[in-house]
């Protein structure tokens, strides 16, 4: 089970706008309870993220990293980690 720690759980409270059109979660609780919901995932860098999409069965190919981490389900949570919500 994936743990989310305070920065991934603001990150995701500040940012939810960019993938939803009306908030999903108005405290760090409810943010923690909607990304176990939907799994969302956690990772260490930009390969990582690259390597989810691609275990996920995304084509990626010829996707720069920073087109890569301008997809929606994609948040930057500031420490050189990344979260990647897919609802």
């Amino acid at each position: 089970m994936q743990v989310y720690d305070d920065a991934v759980l603001e990150c995701f409270l500040g940012n939810q706008g960019q993938l939803f059109p009306e908030p999903v979660a108005e405290s760090l609780e409810e943010a923690e309870d909607f990304l176990e919901e939907c799994m969302a995932v956690v990772v260490d860098s930009v390969d990582e993220v690259i390597e989810y999409f691609e275990g996920e069965g995304i084509d990626m190919e010829g996707a720069m990293d920073d087109e890569i981490l301008e997809a929606d389900e994609v948040f930057e949570i500031g420490d050189g980690r990344y979260l990647i919500v897919e609802a």
